[in-house]
């Protein structure tokens, strides 16, 4: 039973390591700046947990700030995408004037909530 389970999941692990080596260089760096930016966010909360939440607001605009970015590089992520027939007719250049724009608004409502 354990053996299967083993081998099951070792199928499953080579299997997407091959699909994702087809994936696009294009791709590959967005995903690793989402990673990034969610790993960024759970260094701030294992910190929050070590050391406490004095300045909250600081703590919470951090947190947001980055897993917002994060979502919004998988929006920039979803509409590179070639294979995505949703945004076929979107540019990559306007797609990433989105992308831009958006974070230009999210850090200035995360600024503004600074205090």
């Amino acid at each position: 039973m354990g053996t299967s389970t083993a081998k099951d999941a070792h199928a499953l692990i080579a299997s997407l390591r091959s699909a994702y080596s087809a994936t696009p260089t294009k791709l590959k760096i967005i995903d690793l700046y989402v990673v990034y930016a969610i790993l960024t966010a759970v260094v701030q909360v294992v910190y929050m947990a070590i050391v406490g939440s004095f300045p909250f607001n600081a703590f919470l605009s951090g947190v947001l700030s980055c897993t917002g970015t994060a979502v919004l590089a998988v929006c920039l992520r979803m509409q590179v995408n070639k294979e995505n027939r949703e945004f076929k007719d979107l540019p990559p250049e306007r797609a990433f004037a989105d992308f831009v724009l958006c974070n230009l608004v999210l850090h200035l409502v995360i600024m503004n909530f600074l205090g």
